[in-house]
């Protein structure tokens, strides 16, 4: 019996060894991390310089490890006029594709070849290699330089076709940056996979539980800046962990909580979040553990480590076979972001009435003599509460003349227990009336606020279907008349008769005969009327035939008119 009782204990101990030993593991390197992209914080500047003919400048200065194959492809197709300048010490190979306003400068002595259609928009010229020097000659030659990027390892550069300009200073001033925030160019490296090791726990993750991940630097390394965009739509959980000194700054927190023994800068918002746990072990075992401890999880998603040889990284976290958020806005769905990449997505619901209970489908009609209720909402940023406050929001039609027109709007009252995340808006279509289109993108500019604190927010974009309100066809208006109204009628005809008849009795006794009224010879003689009362006027004693003839039918008339008076 006892025996069979230390069996049983010795499996218990193996079994809670097994679990507690499943909820970790152990990092290795690996040739590619799917679900933290690293990349160096390398020199750089990006300013709101633009020439006189509204062409732009930007440098692109290019590194190869010995190990690479030094060749990429540079895709320029969609850019805005600009002076590309490449420079780069290394023997190279680029295949471009431009269009006609873009013009590449190379150095005379530059051992950069490129292959490619439009060979008359790339010029050789003779300027120096040095960051600064170059950024001076660049200033003379072309009166400024609206940015400077540093790219390691470089496998495809490809313009995305949006303005190169940023708002600020239009002088360039090199310091450490990312250049992952610069909207107008995207560009894919090599990854730096020896700098790195991961593993991954996703096959004991549901796809529905919050995805967990786990980043972590060593003591012995020298990042201490770390700058992260999150680039996916899940709700996430962030565990961080550096020496001493590290400052993680998240530029779209999007729906993410986090967790970390270093300082966390919000810089949508401007706020920092202080270290909210102290952990000064560096193993992967310790901090997979604290964790799971942290956020009260069984297991996690992926765990990184870090260990670069430079001061300032960029992290992009998400898997890579995520879709984008660029690609997300393209989907016909609900409500879209079209915020700039450092900010948070929202939401847009449309209410057909105040109550907020029903939300409109994307494909209702409504009418544009009614009222539209908006619902804008956000999420929370781990443990912080960020409001949201609209700005302004205007439509446009679609098709190939759009009509943009300004949106007025009035907010809707709406507690905090029940709105902790959203604000809500109302809208009259009265405008649209007059309009043809029916089809519209009502967008609105948000602002997102922690406290007295505002930062951009971005804007949220909606699609709206509206029809004019349904109008009968005019038809003459049938009246329907009663007794008083026919006895009214008579009555005031009757009246009118005998005023008419009045002033034409009261004309013949003044002139002694009718105006313009003859009635003894009217259409309707009036019955019991005398048919004259005028005087007569004296006659030939001796009447014609005809005159004797027509006496007996009529003597007032031929004897009351002006040419029996003659004859």
């Amino acid at each position: 019996m006892e025996g069979h009782t230390a069996l049983l204990a010795l499996l218990l101990c193996i079994t809670a060894s097994a679990s507690a030993s499943s909820q970790t593991c152990d990092p290795v390197e690996v040739p590619d991390n799917p679900w933290v992209q690293v990349r160096e914080m390398p020199i750089g500047c990006w300013t709101s310089f633009l020439g006189e003919d509204k062409t732009e400048v930007h440098i692109l200065n290019l590194h190869f490890t010995p190990m690479d194959a030094k060749m990429f492809s540079l895709n320029m197709t969609t850019a805005k006029p600009m002076n590309l300048i490449l420079t780069t010490p290394e023997m190279s190979y680029a295949a471009y594709y431009i269009n006609t306003d873009v013009n590449i400068y190379v150095n005379n002595d530059s051992t950069l070849t490129l292959y490619g259609e439009h060979g008359d928009n790339v010029h050789k010229q003779d300027f120096p290699t040095e960051n600064e020097e170059l950024v001076k000659w660049a200033t003379q030659r072309f009166g400024g330089v609206t940015s400077f990027t540093t790219v390691r390892t470089p496998k495809t550069i490809f313009s995305t076709g949006r303005e190169g300009t940023k708002l600020g200073s239009s002088d360039c001033t090199l310091e450490n940056e990312d250049p992952s925030i610069k909207h107008f160019i995207e560009f894919e490296t090599i990854p730096l996979a020896s700098s790195f090791k991961s593993c991954s726990m996703q096959h004991q993750n549901p796809s529905d539980e919050t995805e967990l991940h786990i980043i972590n630097i060593p003591e012995n390394a020298t990042i201490r800046y770390v700058s992260v965009h999150v680039d996916t739509e899940k709700i996430i959980s962030v565990f961080l962990r550096g020496p001493q000194g590290t400052t993680w700054s998240f530029h779209n927190p999007r729906h993410t909580k986090f967790g970390s023994n270093n300082e966390i800068l919000l810089t949508s918002i401007t706020h920092r979040l202080m270290p909210s746990l102290t952990l000064n072990s560096d193993s992967a075992e310790d901090v997979q553990k604290k964790a799971l401890d942290h956020f009260k999880a069984n297991t996690f998603t992926s765990y990184t480590e870090i260990s670069l040889d430079v001061s300032m990284v960029s992290l992009v976290l998400g898997k890579k076979d995520n879709p984008s958020v660029t690609e997300t806005a393209q989907k016909p769905v609900i409500s879209t972001t079209t915020s700039a990449p450092h900010q948070m997505p929202l939401l847009m619901e449309l209410y057909s009435s105040p109550d907020y209970r029903s939300p409109l489908d994307p494909n209702t009609k409504v009418q544009s003599d009614k009222r539209i209720y908006a619902e804008i909402s956000g999420h929370t940023l781990g443990e912080i509460v960020l409001t949201i406050k609209v700005i302004s929001c205007f439509v446009r039609s679609k098709g190939s003349c759009p009509v943009v027109k300004e949106m007025p709007f009035i907010p809707e009252a709406c507690s905090t227990k029940v709105c902790p995340n959203s604000t809500r808006v109302s809208f009259s279509l009265d405008q649209l009336q007059e309009l043809a289109s029916t089809t519209w993108d009502l967008e609105c500019t948000v602002k997102l606020c922690y406290s007295e604190k505002c930062g951009d927010g971005g804007r949220v974009k909606r699609n709206l279907e509206v029809t004019q309100p349904y109008m009968p066809p005019s038809t003459p208006p049938c009246f329907d008349y009663g007794l008083p109204a026919v006895l009214g009628i008579a009555f005031g005809g009757f009246l009118i008769g005998v005023l008419l008849i009045g002033a034409l009795w009261f004309i013949k006794i003044k002139t002694g005969y009718p105006t313009g009224l003859d009635m003894s010879s009217t259409a309707a003689n009036l019955s019991g009327c005398p048919c004259s009362v005028t005087k007569r006027q004296p006659v030939s004693t001796n009447p014609s035939p005809s005159e004797n003839s027509s006496a007996n039918a009529s003597i007032g008339s031929t004897q009351s008119t002006p040419t029996s008076s003659m004859a």
